[in-house]
């Protein structure tokens, strides 16, 4: 499939057919080449009481470097909220929106956010995603009230974090 966004053409390979897998192993089921050639996920790591993930940092705001809006509620947001967007797998089909979740940061702090969008990990540069590469299956993309909350610096981009369902 191409997708035709504006002057961008991006390439998408075909899902291919997973292989048998043991339960905690994810693989992408296919490509994406736009920015680069990115891997797809309709998959995340299992959910436990301590979830490893890439914390990245979202602005949830009309405008923003999120895209469109929320796909749990259809609104966009106010960055003081302590709200989050997960990786395709780990949102669930928008099983977990309006859901809350502790994350902990490796300084120690933790904060609770609650779930307003998926962060699309088998589609990306195109105007909904503002123009950014699918999300990698390990993602939480928080607003700056959940940086702030677990004391980082949003310069950093992404760090390290666990994760769980409260």
């Amino acid at each position: 499939m191409i997708l035709n966004v504006g002057t961008k053409i991006c390439k998408s390979s075909p899902p291919s057919v997973p292989s048998p897998t043991p339960t905690n192993t994810c693989r992408p089921s296919g490509t994406i080449n736009c920015n680069g050639v990115h891997p797809i996920y309709r998959c995340s790591p299992p959910v436990t009481s301590s979830t490893p993930a890439q914390l990245t940092f979202n602005d949830f705001g009309e405008g923003g470097d999120g895209g469109g809006p929320s796909s749990c509620d259809g609104k966009y947001h106010n960055n003081n909220e302590r709200i989050v967007a997960l990786s395709t797998g780990w949102f669930a089909g928008r099983s977990r929106c309006g859901k809350m979740i502790l994350i902990r940061a490796n300084n120690g702090k933790t904060v609770t956010a609650k779930v307003v969008d998926e962060c699309d990990s088998t589609m990306g540069c195109d105007a909904e995603h503002a123009f950014q590469s699918p999300c990698k299956n390990n993602i939480v993309d928080g607003s700056i009230a959940v940086w702030r909350a677990l004391g980082l610096d949003t310069n950093l981009g992404i760090v390290p974090v666990t994760w769980s369902m409260v």
